[in-house]
């Protein structure tokens, strides 16, 4: 078994968990003094203390008021994300939909007092009791930013932003007059299968998918069925956010889904031409949740740290770095790093043709007696993609 494969076993057998566990960690109460540290696992680009443009931090001031000092892990992808939570270790870590279930699932994750959380009534009442990190009226996360896996192209071989994701998924040639074979990525893991479902939710509406993610056999077949055709044109599929700035430089790709984070990235290289779309199909997306370890070492600068992430300027701040929306609506007007139309810029107003990432299960829907494939079973059919079986 190679290395991505183990790693898909694990990750399988970490999903086959039931939703609705409770975390076993007592809420707290009180936040006491701090422990001196705090440690997170996170995206990246969304923990920035200057280093790489000293415009950008927002972590150096918290450690200077609370004392406690701050250790990032940046994580490529949601599974590896929830392996490192599994692990232990980790005090806190910004998940998205897909993963934020499955740590609620396993107890790796503890309910939030949202009275020690004082900035909480601030956020866009759209996420406060979002279903990805509110189970059974509880809390188990503080929302952190959100936007689309947007669909990135090289503007020079595309003067028109594309209309739609078949550019990815459909062998074509391309408005330069080359094939879009070696030229295109893939998103790497087994929630991508949703992005196939969107796209066949659009191009083939007689399979009837609703969600992308509540699935039955059929409509999943027919998502898998799609990959394995792109299989064939695609040169990567990534999951380092770096890596896939530099296939765009030198690599020859001109079109991906990606996130804003890269957009901004390769416009401010200058070395390439970088536009970005939400296709007509609308787009996956995440909304992320930092969410804390049942056994966090360090609880009370845990606390420090979600009630510090609400801050208008950390919210702008990190909008402005990632190219994501903050969750805290006032966040969008008075920072000059974000500037008033950058909420506009980076998709505000996309919310409703977002389908944001959530951990597919067996029962869903709406239908009663609806069965649909689970998230292990993604795994499996996405490991099949990747071996080409």
């Amino acid at each position: 078994m190679n290395g991505k494969s183990l790693r898909l076993a694990l990750i399988a057998g970490a999903a086959s968990v039931v939703v609705g566990t409770a975390a076993y960690a007592d809420m707290m109460q009180s936040v006491g003094k701090g422990e001196g540290e705090v440690d997170i696992v996170a995206w990246a680009g969304y923990i920035e203390r200057g280093e790489n443009d000293k415009n950008y931090d927002w972590v150096t001031a918290f450690e200077k008021d609370t004392g406690c000092k701050v250790t990032v892990k940046v994580a490529a992808t949601s599974d590896e994300m929830v392996s490192l939570m599994n692990g232990g270790g980790f005090d806190l870590v910004t998940a998205s939909g897909d993963a934020s279930l499955r740590l609620v699932a396993g107890g790796t994750v503890q309910e939030i007092n949202t009275a020690l959380v004082p900035s909480f009534n601030t956020i866009d009442p759209r996420l406060q009791n979002a279903p990805w990190h509110t189970v059974g009226g509880k809390h188990y996360g503080v929302p952190y930013q959100w936007g689309p896996n947007v669909l990135m192209y090289n503007a020079k071989v595309f003067p028109n932003a594309p209309q739609s994701w078949d550019v990815v998924f459909e062998s074509m040639k391309f408005p330069d007059g080359k094939s879009n074979k070696g030229r295109v990525q893939a998103y790497y893991g087994p929630i991508y299968i949703a992005d196939a479902a969107l796209y066949l939710m659009h191009d083939k509406p007689e399979l009837g998918i609703k969600d992308p993610y509540e699935l039955t056999k059929e409509q999943f077949d027919a998502a898998v069925d799609l990959l394995k055709g792109q299989r064939q044109i695609v040169q990567k599929y990534w999951s380092d956010a770096t890596a896939q700035t530099e296939d765009f430089i030198n690599e020859g790709v001109v079109a991906a889904p990606s996130w804003p984070y890269q957009v901004n990235l390769l416009r401010g290289g200058g070395k390439v031409q970088i536009g970005s779309t939400v296709p007509a199909e609308g787009a996956t997306g995440w909304a992320d949740t930092t969410m804390m370890h049942a056994k966090a070492a360090h609880p009370n600068c845990a606390y420090m740290w979600l009630e510090h992430s609400l801050a208008k300027d950390v919210q702008a701040g990190v909008a402005s770095w990632f190219g994501s929306v903050p969750v805290v609506p006032a966040a969008c007007k008075g920072n000059a790093l974000l500037t008033d139309t950058g909420c506009e810029t980076n998709g505000i107003a996309n919310f409703s043709r977002i389908h944001f990432w959530k951990t597919p299960v067996a029962d869903c829907g709406d239908d009663r007696g609806k069965t649909c494939v689970p998230y292990k079973d993604w795994v499996s059919a996405y490991q099949a993609i990747q071996s080409g079986t």
